[in-house]
């Protein structure tokens, strides 16, 4: 895996860390492929309970693509009309998302700085969002004349709402931590300096948790948003019945009885 993208896993918690923060950690090319691949590895790794996403430096999470490298990229592909540059939505991003919001466990985000454009949709595809106070978001596409693409369009409306989402999306703004908090794409706040270890408690609480209980948890969540009250009750039967089976289960209830801490399995 390249440099611009470290990837760990301890005690059950996969870590991917962004690591261009001379560059705001923006997406090159050697960058999204690291990325694409650490994220596929960890939602398939049955030892990784939950995943952590976070970004080296101060200043930004991600400012999306590389545009220093897209321009060149352009260049390239009017020379040769291979329209090629373009194709990285369908060989990078969604891959990235489709592994985040696909992984049967957790997924935390811990944002550290600006957000903007792919940045931000990586950030929105994380289950579990913890914000620095001197955090940033910027949807950004429409400013260089593009539409949006890492799940932005699917996953700011039903965090905002439609409205808000398609406010942001045509009139691209920076949207500071507080706001983002009060909007809902922060789900908890801290302080700068604590961001990196706040984000890192939480994955670890939930890489120690119901492990099986939380995936169920995330399909419920995802099932419910596009289908119907009696469709969502059917699938909610489903995903008891099989949670209940689970020796999590059993550990939990004997435990609660005990009155001790459960031991979970993830099984």
């Amino acid at each position: 895996m390249a440099d611009t993208v470290l990837y760990e896993v301890s005690d059950g918690l996969a870590t991917i860390t962004l690591n261009r923060p001379e560059a705001m950690n923006a997406m090159n090319t050697e960058t999204k492929v690291a990325f694409r691949d650490a994220a596929q590895a960890a939602a398939s790794d049955d030892a990784v309970r939950a995943i952590l996403l976070t970004a080296a430096g101060d200043r930004a999470f991600c400012v999306g693509q590389d545009l220093k490298e897209h321009i060149g990229l352009l260049a390239a592909d009017k020379q040769s009309g291979s329209g090629r540059t373009m194709s990285t939505v369908r060989e990078h991003y969604n891959p990235i998302v489709r592994a985040l919001t696909g992984a049967a466990k957790p997924v935390v985000a811990g944002v550290n700085g600006v957000a903007a454009g792919a940045g931000f949709g990586f950030a929105l595809a994380a289950d579990y969002r913890v914000v620095a106070d001197t955090a940033a978001f910027n949807t950004s596409f429409a400013g260089v004349a593009l539409t949006a693409d890492s799940g932005i369009s699917w996953t700011l409306p039903r965090v905002i709402g439609p409205s808000r989402a398609a406010d942001l999306l045509l009139f691209p703004r920076s949207i500071g931590a507080q706001e983002a908090y009060e909007l809902g794409i922060a789900n908890r706040l801290v302080p700068s300096a604590e961001l990196h270890a706040e984000a890192e408690k939480v994955a670890r609480a939930l890489a120690s948790g119901p492990t099986l209980a939380y995936a169920a948890l995330k399909e419920s969540l995802a099932f419910g948003l596009t289908h119907s009250l009696d469709e969502t009750l059917e699938k909610e039967d489903e995903l008891q019945a099989r949670a209940g089976a689970s020796e999590d289960h059993t550990i939990a209830v004997q435990a609660f009885v005990n009155k001790e801490k459960p031991k979970y399995l993830g099984r």
